[in-house]
Formats: structure tokens, sequence, C-alpha cells
């Protein structure tokens, strides 16, 4: 996840000099992570003018989507399960405070174990929408020059409880990433489509 966490100086046109999308393009191009049933009731998180991660629209179902942060090069757009919003935000907190992915990692795992932390119980999903040359085009609605990342959070699952391999071992097949933790996920990275 994307989250803009060096902003020295804050101007109107955003953080590096980087202009912040309006509301609207945010929230439409942050949607369009999400399968198309979930789109138009979900909520968004996104930037407001000084850069910050905020509530850009309140939804009325189980999807959080996140918009591009403006401040990084490429595009990068998910959406997920409400269910994961403790373990994401946590994740982005940890961030803010200067933590390595590494200690990211063994916080959650360890809060995660301890109970302060709640996991989805029985799976929850993420959807990433993101490509290095990727961009919202406004004119026509969507995101060109990006790709789809699928993933199933189901902590603690291994390869002797799911049957998936631990390391991707064909182009676009599912595997099974950080198993045996409470980051234990199922990774579908189809193969590059170049566009949206």
């Amino acid at each position: 996840m994307k989250f803009n966490l060096l902003c020295l100086i804050v101007v109107t046109s955003g953080c590096f000099g980087q202009e912040i999308p309006s509301k609207e393009d945010q929230v439409a191009a942050a949607v369009m992570a999400a399968p198309e049933e979930f789109r138009k009731e979900a909520t968004v998180l996104g930037y407001n003018p000084d850069g910050e991660l905020v509530t850009l629209r309140s939804g009325t179902n189980v999807m959080i989507c996140l918009a591009d942060d403006p401040g990084k090069p490429g595009f990068s757009a998910a959406a997920y399960h409400k269910d994961l919003e403790p373990f994401m935000a946590r994740g982005r907190e940890l961030r803010a405070e200067g933590k390595t992915n590494k200690e990211i990692f063994q916080i959650r795992e360890e809060e995660v174990k301890n109970g302060k932390l709640k996991m989805p119980e029985k799976g929850a999903t993420l959807q990433i929408l993101f490509g290095p040359e990727g961009k919202y085009d406004s004119k026509t609605g969507k995101v060109i020059n990006a790709i789809y990342r699928n993933v199933v959070y189901i902590p603690w699952a291994t390869a002797e409880t799911t049957g998936l391999p631990t390391s991707p071992d064909s182009l676009g097949g599912p595997w099974l990433m950080d198993a045996g933790t409470h980051r234990a996920h199922i990774m579908i990275n189809p193969p590059p489509t170049g566009g949206n």
C-alpha cells in the first residue's frame, strides 16, 4: 500500500509539487480496483489538499477502496474487504512511524497472536490495480497501463491446509505467500495486459 510520509512542504498543488486530483477523480479511479458490483457503494479513502489520507466517501457495502498516492510515481489503487481495515490501518500507522517492512510484519504478527490486532476469521480479499506507467484518464473514466493483482488473506494457512504451493510455479497460477503467519495470503498475478 502506498502512503504519503515525506511531505516536508505542503502547498496547494500537493506534496513534491504533485497535484492532488479532485475528490471526484480520486473516487472514480480508486473504485476501479474493486469488483464492479462493489464500486458504487464502496467506502473510499484518498487525499485531501494537504496530502493527508482521509475518507473521501463513506460507503454502505463491505468494500474499502484506497486511492492512488499522488506523491508517488505510477499508479496503485487498492480495494479490500472491510474486515481487513484494522490490519491495513495498523500498517499505515506503523509506516508513518518510520518502521521498516520487516518491523511492521513482526509487530503485526505479535499483535495478532496476542489478540490486540484482529484479522478476518474466514478470509478476505484485496485487489490492487497498479502499474509504474499507470494513470487515471478522467476523460474516459479508465485507468490505463495498469494490471490487477488479486489476493485472498487466510491467516495461518499453510500448503498443507490449502493444497497450494508456497512459491509461484506458473504464470498467473495461485500460490500461498507468508504461509503459516498472520499474513498468509493467496497470490493471483495474471499476465500483464497493458491496460484496463
